[in-house]
């Protein structure tokens, strides 16, 4: 892989996994317009995502530490607060769907969900769902973090696994759905992904094939991803504190018939 071509990935991959437009699918699409080979396409995405997964654990360094003490003394048998226990429980939890989902469709993954037409026609239903959050929000009283609602975003981030969808995009979009604030459906969001994505990148980094001609462009894609992708969830985080996904669903569409357009 060329080193220009490299960190144009990682700069894409750093706007788009926290941005809710697609991560997955924006490398798709941006390595067929690159002209870059799809071999080991789903492990160098997952890499970038390890990177993208530490951007999370830096900006968020220390709500997780808190909620590793808290974890600690829990097992311990002291108490804790019950505001980190609710949210301690709801990761653990809202977690396991999508380990669940990510081993069954692993194959898929790596075959059928990588077309361009694919991921069109999930940027459409995303924005669909996206839309439907803001408009519940719209209308109803919003509330606090509870398990229920810690798994049911589980289950919308298992959404995220095929590309186009966006992980961010799902988990603030069914936060919205369940009850949540825009801020904390994100910040949920947010700290529900570290496990998945860092999951994800470890197992594929042993999976990718290593050697001269993509060791030092991998170094370097990852590097931008890790800079560009904390760039990208602080500007989220204070973006949502006073906006909705709005504008963000109007791009996805805009380019979701860009894509099928090229493709049909």
């Amino acid at each position: 892989m060329e080193l220009i071509a490299v960190i144009i990935l990682g700069i894409v991959q750093g706007i788009t996994e926290f941005l809710p437009i697609s991560s997955s699918g924006h490398l798709i699409l941006a390595r067929e317009l690159l002209g870059m080979e799809a071999q080991n396409g789903l492990a160098f995405d997952a890499v970038l995502q390890l990177a993208t997964g530490l951007a999370v654990v830096a900006y968020f360094w220390r709500d997780l530490v808190r909620l590793f003490k808290s974890a600690v003394s829990y097992v311990s048998g002291k108490g804790i607060d019950a505001t980190d226990r609710t949210l301690i429980v709801a990761i653990i939890l809202g977690t396991i769907p999508a380990v669940i989902a990510g081993l069954l469709l692993e194959t898929k993954m790596e075959t059928v969900f990588r077309s361009a037409s694919l991921v069109a026609l999930m940027l459409i239903a995303g924005s669909v769902v996206m839309a439907g959050g803001e408009l519940v929000a719209a209308r109803y009283a919003r509330g606090p973090l509870t398990i229920k609602k810690g798994v049911g975003i589980g289950l919308f981030q298992c959404l995220a696994l095929i590309p186009g969808f966006s992980r961010s995009g799902a988990t603030i979009s069914g936060g919205l759905l369940l009850g949540l604030t825009r801020e904390n459906a994100a910040r949920f969001g947010f700290l529900l992904s570290v496990p998945i994505i860092l999951g994800s990148g470890l197992k594929k980094l042993f999976e990718l094939e290593t050697g001269n001609s993509i060791g030092l462009p991998l170094v370097a894609g990852s590097l931008v991803a890790f800079i560009v992708g904390l760039s990208a969830i602080h500007f989220l985080m204070r973006y949502l504190k006073t906006r909705t996904l709005w504008v963000f669903m109007w791009y996805r569409l805009a380019l979701a018939a860009v894509v099928l357009l090229l493709v049909f």
